[in-house]
């Protein structure tokens, strides 16, 4: 029998004469490609003018990049790139001659995006949607919009399980599904078999999309205002926390008072705030108006 996975996949594809596409940049493409073709459905049964969709996927990929790089700047990394800030904001990695002084840059890609920091990006920029584009009440087009985020996030894991980041804290390696990540950054010591929770963490948040796609196709729920998005940050926020214990550190990532890592405290407030939604969404039909 197997008792763990050895997992060293391929990064990327080669698409033609030397052109290639990184798996976790094509998880992305994906994850937006499909996404607007949601709301697409969901802007034609609801006869919202199609014309609103392609701003609305401009707003989304500008909120969602900008938001997920500055997070992971600020939130996990900022000691790092206090003193390297170009590759703060551009997809590059210096390069070091042995007297420590910068030799050049490779090209690298955005390899550091918080799933935190592209919630506020994306907040921000439907927000601005809603007032300047579509006109509608912002909790209207989040509770639409959150549905394509959670099947984002999904296709996001995988492409973290296939960089072989945000592993697990090592477990039992006769657990059959426990994986040794041949690729891990050797920060995180010696390679043994881990928990998968970037598969732990895709298979939850399909299962949230799926609950919220049911939630919406009863029209009597998706008319209540808020209540989707309320549902969404619970369920979506509550599960990241929880999987949070089966992690091991990102990065420059600090363990907080009761034990708690930085992804922990920045998913308090989001699910606060759902619970927030959650309960004014049927009390307070005004408020999100």
């Amino acid at each position: 029998m197997l008792k763990y996975i050895n997992w060293d996949p391929i990064h990327k594809f080669i698409l033609w004469k030397g052109v290639s596409i990184h798996i976790y940049s094509l998880m992305f493409f994906l994850s937006f490609l499909i996404g607007w073709y949601i709301m697409k459905y969901i802007y034609k049964i609801e006869k919202i003018n199609q014309q609103y969709l392609d701003t609305l996927l401009v707003y989304t990929v500008l909120g969602t990049i900008i938001g997920a790089r500055l997070g992971q700047i600020f939130f996990y990394d900022f000691s790092y790139f206090s003193d390297h800030w170009i590759e703060a904001f551009f997809p590059v990695k210096e390069n070091y001659s042995k007297l420590g002084i910068i030799k050049g840059y490779e090209f690298i890609g955005y390899r550091g995006l918080s799933s935190h920091g592209a919630t506020i990006g994306i907040i921000l920029s439907i927000f601005f949607y809603s007032k300047k584009i579509l006109k509608k009440s912002f909790f209207w087009i989040c509770d639409r919009l959150c549905i394509v985020a959670t099947l984002s996030a999904v296709f996001i894991r995988i492409g973290n399980f296939f960089n072989s980041e945000i592993i697990g804290i090592p477990c039992n390696s006769s657990l059959p599904w426990s994986v040794k990540f041949l690729q891990m950054d050797t920060g995180y010591g010696e390679i043994v078999p881990r928990h998968p929770t970037q598969i732990y963490e895709s298979i939850i948040y399909f299962f949230i999309f799926l609950f919220l796609c049911y939630l919406y196709r009863k029209k009597n729920i998706r008319n209540i205002t808020g209540y989707i998005s309320g549902i969404f940050f619970i369920l979506l926020w509550s599960s990241r926390f929880l999987l949070e214990f089966m992690k091991e550190p990102q990065g420059y990532e600090i363990i907080n008072m009761y034990s708690l890592n930085t992804g922990q405290w920045l998913s308090i407030p989001c699910i606060i705030f759902g619970i927030f939604i959650f309960y004014f969404s049927r009390k307070n039909k005004r408020f999100f108006s």
